[in-house]
């Protein structure tokens, strides 16, 4: 299993056997002849004087915190190059526009006409647009086309804006990945209502209708008929002049690539990542894994390979984002997205490899080559380096529909969740379990008993569906009558069934009756303290005596991006029980910084922004740091923060257990 660009090397190995007694030749010519590259004419670096960085602005649906991350990143990235910053973003609770990251910050609104102001009076060298997500690309995209920054001598850095155009534009984009043998979901682009209801009979039925250039899936959803899709058609063209009609693939795989390229056409993909619930369900809504769980070697390959050409294709220099729709039932797969910009995907794929994107694609758009970038969070390895995963990451979103009146509790293509959280275990089912607690605390995990078996609650997702889903296991339903139901593929399944299966076990034992091994094999599924109490009818502390008493503590692993291969230390760190050794040592002491967890409304960015002027003031003070949190898109959870980062619950028990092994001199919460 892996790549095959080295397969060449078994053709050097057989010519050898073959014609040891004739060639002249030695083996170590002969590889240098397979592997020669005539390279292209060097791209010298530009390293502008003045860096104009355009933010994303308020937060909303779609646009969060991730953004105020791979900001700041870029800012510290161009620092380090003795780049001088000026930031435009009028958001007042992020940690970029913050005293000490950027040189110049202005809170203004992301409108051409003052960003234009703003380049006039400060006339800075280069622009990166690639930073402030969709609200940052639609404004440089408009500065662009009304020739501003042309007439004001002002370089786009990274991506060309041309790529940039290529990706958004529906038809121009569906014409560049045919131009490359490629396939795209069968798609059609329409300006009027009538034009989409012509789209809708040509493609037929069931389709899916979205608006172009727009955030998170707004105006967007799925039209069984022409009527649906009338009112469809009229919801998107009030968001955008532009409406794209494609074929629905619902029920196949979702699956995304994070690929990164320098200007000297060095590509790698740092992860790849699948979304649990099937196709029809944004991205955003849906609980995704890294790295890809169900996927063969031959179709993990098969579509690293796609990823590599069309990055090449369209010339991207930095990070870039690549979603397919892959059919369950063979290799037949389509393009359905190309994001030549940072996005959610990427804070989380950053978040959950260690590779540090942001940072990397701001190097990469001065033109600096990507084995010469370290990796800075290793500290050891280059940034021309794929990351390898020895753990399992999953990502689930939190909603807060419940504070709304009259809303529908319904997933579907277009975003509603407000925040997601990040979990690592070393298996699904622990990770899985994580992840349920994070995005409700007054969750214990995969709990059958919070939601009653509803087979339309299984066709039409829900906010609640996971529960659904247990509730159903837990009834008897088999794993092919949920498939036939979810489309969720058999393995997540399987693994679900695993979790339910292992409670009713514990809850035929009384607490007296439960052995070491019993313990020990609840904490390895994910189960906490407080779980298994309710199963074997105890409390929560009585269990975590027990479990003392058997010995049973978690172990401390790092996140190195090289699964343990070589020698390399992060402070990127998770507990888990699916281990025989700690990592690191616990020898000095630390203060531990509680962070504020999953994005909801009435608590965001601001929280963040606490959390990160507490680590910096503490940094100040020469005080080693322990930082807690769950959240891959907070400033609080980057690897130069903290001394010390664990991705994981806040919650009593980990807590805990994280100040027992720890040398903790005290703990800030507020």
């Amino acid at each position: 299993a892996g790549p095959e660009d080295l397969e060449c090397l078994f053709d050097v190995f057989l010519d050898v056997v073959k014609n040891h007694r004739t060639s002249n030749m030695t083996v170590k010519d002969m590889i240098i002849d397979k592997l020669k590259y005539i390279p292209e004419p060097p791209v010298s670096p530009f390293i502008p004087k003045k860096v104009l960085i355009i933010g994303s602005g308020g937060l909303s649906i779609g646009q969060a915190g991730e953004f105020d991350y791979s900001g700041s990143q870029a800012i510290k990235a161009l620092r380090e190059e003795n780049i001088q910053t000026v930031l435009i973003n009028p958001n007042i609770a992020t940690v970029q526009t913050s005293k000490g990251l950027a040189d110049k910050v202005y809170f203004l609104p992301l409108l051409p006409e003052y960003v234009e102001q703003v380049i006039k009076s400060e006339r800075p060298d280069g622009v990166l647009l690639t930073f402030g997500g969709q609200t940052g690309l639609n404004c440089g995209v408009q500065l662009q086309k009304d020739g501003v920054f042309k007439k004001y001598g002002v370089k786009i850095l990274g991506t060309p804006i041309e790529a940039i155009i290529d990706t958004e534009d529906r038809k121009v984009f569906s014409e560049n990945i045919s131009a490359i043998g490629e396939k795209v979901a069968p798609s059609m682009a329409a300006h009027s209502v009538q034009e989409a209801l012509d789209a809708g009979e040509q493609l037929g039925y069931p389709v899916m209708a979205r608006a172009a250039y727009s955030l998170g899936g707004l105006g967007s959803g799925f039209a069984n008929n022409k009527e649906e899709l009338r009112v469809l058609a009229l919801k998107a063209l009030a968001h955008s002049n532009q409406l794209i009609i494609d074929k629905s693939l619902k029920g196949w795989k979702e699956v995304e690539y994070e690929v990164v390229r320098d200007a000297f056409d060095n590509c790698i993909t740092v992860c790849n990542m699948e979304n649990v619930d099937p196709l029809g369900i944004h991205t955003g809504e849906s609980i995704v894994v890294a790295p890809s769980q169900t996927l063969s070697n031959r179709e993990y390959n098969m579509l690293r390979t796609t990823a590599l050409k069309v990055i090449r294709h369209f010339g991207v220099v930095g990070e870039c984002n690549i979603q397919y729709a892959l059919n369950p039932h063979s290799e037949e797969y389509f393009i359905i997205e190309v994001n030549a910009r940072l996005s959610r995907s990427s804070a989380l794929a950053s978040k959950a490899t260690g590779y540090p994107l942001a940072y990397v694609a701001a190097k990469l758009s001065l033109g600096i080559p990507l084995p010469e970038i370290r990796n800075s969070v290793t500290g050891v390895t280059t940034a021309c380096f794929e990351p390898s995963l020895d753990y399992c990451v999953v990502k689930i979103p939190r909603w807060d529909l419940d504070k709304f009146l009259r809303v529908s509790t319904k997933i579907g293509s277009s975003m509603k969740s407000v925040g997601e959280v990040m979990a690592i275990g070393r298996k699904f089912e622990e990770a899985f379990q994580k992840a349920l607690r994070m995005v409700d605390e007054n969750v214990s995990g995969f709990d059958p008993y919070l939601k009653s078996v509803n087979e339309e609650e299984l066709k039409e997702p829900t906010d609640k569906r996971m529960y659904v889903i247990a509730a159903a296991l837990r009834n008897g339903y088999s794993i092919e009558k949920l498939n036939e139901l979810t489309n969720i593929d058999c393995w997540f399944l399987q693994k679900m069934k695993n979790i339910i299966d292992f409670m009713v076990v514990m809850e035929g034992i009384d607490q007296n009756h439960l052995t070491h091994d019993d313990l020990l094999r609840a904490k390895q599924m994910g189960f906490s303290d407080k779980q298994i109490a309710v199963a074997v009818k105890s409390t929560e502390l009585a269990i975590r005596t027990q479990r003392q008493e058997f010995n049973i503590t978690p172990f401390v692993k790092q996140i190195d991006t090289v699964a343990a291969e070589w020698p390399a230390s992060t402070n990127y760190l998770y507990i888990t029980y699916n281990a025989l050794s700690h990592d690191l040592t616990f020898e000095e002491e630390h203060i531990m910084v509680l962070g504020s967890g999953v994005y909801r409304i009435g608590s965001s960015v601001e929280f963040d922004w606490c959390a990160v002027g507490c680590l910096r003031e503490l940094k100040r003070l020469n005080k080693k740091t322990v930082m807690v949190n769950y959240n891959p898109e907070t400033v609080s959870t980057d690897y130069d923060m903290s001394d010390r980062l664990y991705f994981e619950e806040i919650s009593l028990e980990v807590v805990m257990d994280i100040y027992t092994i720890e040398k903790i001199q005290g703990i800030i919460v507020s």
